[in-house]
């Protein structure tokens, strides 16, 4: 994992199939990294996700999705029944990664690197912590950190934010 340079692409997780993925598969293209969970009340946010990835995927956008159950256990499900219930109930298909930790000693380190490139409103209080499900990081181009958006942030009162990223350094399709 390299975060000498300041972007995501040195960071590395499985996809829920147990597939590596890095995130040097996605350099150049805008990134909402998202960490989710099935059992929330902002599950429902699967489904804005969803019509975001879909909306802007075919201009270098994608949404990453990563599980978590660090908050109420309110991801109890193995790979399979979170791979199952995003489907049959979201329709998702953006890539969704294995259960991680975004918190604490165990805290995947992708989520440790976003954390300290953006803290959040409270972050220098609370050393940064993801406070609840759907937390959003908004990736630009050149795999730097954005913006955070908390969990109330509905995916698509984001939609002006990715299109000004996507524009940046873009080339115009029309």
């Amino acid at each position: 994992m390299d975060t000498e340079d300041g972007t995501v692409y040195g960071f590395s997780a499985p996809l829920l199939d147990g597939r590596p993925a890095g995130l040097e598969e996605f350099r150049g293209k805008v990134l909402l990294i998202v960490n989710t969970a099935s059992k929330c009340g902002f599950t429902p946010q699967y489904a804005g996700l969803e019509a975001l990835y879909r909306t802007y995927r075919n201009r270098g956008f994608e949404v990453l999705g990563f599980p978590c159950n660090q908050f109420g256990r309110q991801e109890p499900g193995s790979a399979e029944e979170i791979g199952a219930f995003c489907e049959k109930n979201y329709g998702v298909s953006f890539p969704i990664f294995g259960k991680i930790d975004v918190n604490g000693a165990d805290a995947h380190p992708l989520y440790r690197f976003l954390k300290q490139s953006k803290p959040g409103t409270l972050g220098f209080l609370i050393g940064g912590s993801i406070r609840w499900n759907f937390t959003k990081f908004l990736i630009d181009r050149q795999g730097r950190v954005a913006e955070r958006f908390g969990p109330s942030k509905a995916p698509k009162a984001m939609a002006a934010k990715i299109e000004e990223l996507l524009g940046a350094g873009a080339q115009s399709n029309r």
